[in-house]
């Protein structure tokens, strides 16, 4: 097949780290051409990553980690390579997102790369999990099975800034933190445990609270976290 395998030739391809047969698809949709599976329990090893580095059907590539911990794998590539490999170190999907918003596929690799930086950047995260084990926090004592809100955004530090023994009632306390007075958009990407009267209630409460923040629901299918909150 060739280098690229039938793919369309680009100055820069990107190549993001993803779980969640939705989010494939939306990778999909705005212009990556490799999607690596991972994610907090599964990082993709570093040959996963050179492999659709190499495959992609350009020689100047970007790599989206969307998770901390794959940060420094993604920068090991590019010494791997004749590709020249950017990283734009995006530590979730929302950022991810925020950053394939100004990819130019016909723009050399720095430049996306400086662009896709700012625009995650400009992103605070929010995500809500199921707590693994008991644990104390700022907010108080944390026991398994309860619902989480852990902020990922870098302006207000990370952490668990709520919970609940429901998916909303953790989303909800979640998006009080993270949603501030000059947000203009507010991504909700959902995963598995997420149903549509629990989306309902969290768009409710955005109305609610929020009225003239634009909102944008997403399908993600992401293993683990329910819901994904990206605001910018």
């Amino acid at each position: 097949m060739g280098a690229g395998g039938g793919l369309p030739p680009v100055t820069t391809a990107v190549v993001a780290v993803c779980s969640g047969d939705g989010l494939v698809e939306l990778f999909a949709q705005l212009g990556v051409q490799g999607v690596v599976t991972g994610g907090q329990t599964m990082n993709p090893s570093t040959a996963e990553l050179l492999d659709t580095v190499e495959r992609v059907n350009a020689n100047e590539v970007v790599i989206l980690p969307n998770n901390k911990n794959i940060i420094p794998v993604a920068e090991q590539i590019n010494s791997l390579t004749t590709k020249n490999v950017s990283v734009v170190p995006t530590r979730s999907m929302p950022e991810a997102l925020a950053a394939l918003v100004v990819y130019d596929p016909e723009a050399d690799g720095a430049e996306n790369a400086a662009e896709m930086t700012d625009a995650a950047n400009s992103v605070t995260t929010g995500e809500v999990t199921c707590a693994v084990r008991d644990t104390k926090t700022s907010i108080g004592e944390i026991a398994v099975g309860d619902w989480i809100g852990l902020t990922g955004g870098r302006a207000s530090g990370e952490g668990i800034v709520s919970k609940s023994d429901q998916v909303a009632g953790a989303a909800i306390g979640l998006l009080e933190e993270i949603v501030g007075d000059d947000a203009e958009l507010i991504t909700i990407i959902t995963g598995d445990g997420a149903d549509g009267g629990t989306t309902a209630e969290i768009e409710g409460w955005l109305a609610d609270h929020h009225g003239s923040v634009a909102r944008e629901v997403q399908y993600g299918g992401q293993p683990l976290y329910p819901y994904l909150f990206g605001v910018e």
